[in-house]
């Protein structure tokens, strides 16, 4: 059951500025819908079948720390740091988290709609057997990122710093800025497979 530490988070409850810090509390159902953490950090907590519909967590810092069946439309995550955290079987929507910072994340399992990692910093994260739509990595700085046995459908590339960007594994359903993917790794049959959209995108007329 939540600790007495839930109750700073809670939109309709007396929000305590001085409690910033989750240390290992375990948020089991909680219903987050409108809460404002912005800046806290969570170290070693768990969120476990939690809504967080229009939830602010801009700034905030997850460490060490696991989200499991958790659903929530409209949350927010810009500029938040994520490491050592793992997803799984979640339902997200409308997810902002521009400008954050993922280090050792993975997501497993689930769906994500609307993901806007736009300006973020990905350092050995992997997306595992998900559906992401309309991903937008654009001007993100890659360093190890992967989706095997993942649906990306229209995710957005360009601008971006692709060096460590995997999507071998991954199924891609109109994709866009796929020339700004300099760097980035694909398999033989994606490249066969998109060679259409690489030429549109590049001004290449293709005869026969």
């Amino acid at each position: 059951m939540p600790s007495a530490t839930d109750q700073t988070l809670f939109p309709d409850a007396v929000f305590d500025t001085r409690d910033q810090h989750h240390d290992a509390v375990r948020f089991d159902g909680t219903d987050f819908t409108g809460a404002h953490a912005e800046g806290h950090t969570f170290l070693e907590c768990s969120l476990l079948g939690a809504t967080l519909d229009d939830a602010h967590l801009e700034g905030s810092r997850w460490s060490e720390s696991e989200w499991e069946r958790v659903g929530g439309v409209g949350l927010t995550l810009a500029e938040a740091s994520l490491a050592d955290l793992t997803v799984e079987g979640c339902r997200l929507a409308a997810v902002s988290a521009w400008g954050s910072t993922w280090r050792d994340v993975t997501v497993r399992g689930g769906k994500v709609d609307f993901l806007n990692l736009r300006g973020a910093r990905l350092k050995d994260v992997a997306f595992v057997d998900c559906v992401v739509v309309e991903l937008d990595l654009q001007e993100a700085t890659v360093d190890g990122l992967s989706f095997d046995g993942c649906t990306l459908q229209q995710p957005t590339f360009g601008r971006g710093r692709y060096a460590g960007l995997d999507l071998s594994g991954a199924t891609l359903r109109s994709p866009v800025g796929l020339a700004g993917l300099r760097g980035a790794t694909l398999s033989r049959a994606q490249v066969i497979d998109l060679a259409d959209a690489f030429a549109a995108e590049l001004g290449i007329t293709v005869a026969g």
